[in-house]
């Protein structure tokens, strides 16, 4: 009879902890959805997050080129940040002409350029125009710039990269590589651009990163929520 009434209060008790447990199940979910589920909101940002992890498993180009620099191969695992390779859009190469800062007074952007290149030689003329200036010159981004600010100072004509933008048509007859050597000669009689001092080089090109959850991602979360639910279930 003891071991009996034991039994008894034991299972009262548990009925008592799972009464409990059910309560507060209830109202936690209480006044909520389907879709508002706190598990189901839980589980609809797991799936979210695995749809940026598997499109970040995708790499794609934001431009079309050369793969340079391959420092990969296939079936490797690689670490993230790691440099994979350098893609070189041979299509839309522009120029970095370093001009002496006493010659941008009369520079403006879209003037026309004519180049030509040490690889193809004067024969083979490209043309281009203006773009836009750098953001400073070779001194100052060097590793060790020079303190000019001390001691005598001799002033020295700096030279800063004017961006000149080409003709892809050109560059399809007649690529060229990264790290050429050109001749530049700009015709400056048009002055009805802004001077190239005040502007600034644009961007080669723009891209949008991808971040996964998208459209087809919430399509396939509502259709997982639709079939899991049963009937007479509220949404």
């Amino acid at each position: 009879m003891d071991h009996a009434g034991e039994a008894v209060r034991a299972a009262g008790a548990a009925l008592a902890l799972a009464r409990s447990q059910h309560a507060e199940a209830e109202a936690a979910v209480q006044g909520a959805g389907v879709e508002s589920n706190p598990d189901v909101l839980a589980a609809i940002a797991a799936v979210r997050r695995a749809a940026i992890v598997r499109n970040h498993m995708h790499l794609t180009a934001p431009e079309d080129g050369v793969i340079a620099q391959r420092n990969v191969q296939l079936g490797q695992q690689v670490a993230p940040g790691a440099p994979l390779m350098a893609v070189v859009p041979l299509r839309h190469v522009w120029i970095d002409a370093n001009f002496r800062e006493t010659q941008l007074a009369d520079l403006r952007v879209g003037q026309p350029v004519t180049i030509t290149s040490d690889a193809y030689g004067s024969r083979t003329v490209f043309h281009g125009k203006v773009l836009g200036l750098g953001a400073g010159s070779g001194n100052a981004f060097a590793l060790l710039p020079p303190q000019n600010a001390t001691g005598n100072w001799i002033k020295i004509v700096q030279r800063l990269p004017v961006r000149i933008g080409l003709d892809p048509r050109e560059l399809d007859r007649d690529p060229l590589r990264i790290g050429l050597s050109v001749t530049v000669k700009v015709d400056t009689a048009d002055h009805s651009g802004p001077p190239v001092a005040r502007a600034a080089a644009p961007a080669p090109f723009e891209s949008e990163a991808d971040q996964g959850a998208g459209p087809e991602v919430e399509a396939q979360i509502a259709r997982i929520i639709a079939a899991n639910r049963g009937p007479g279930v509220r949404s």
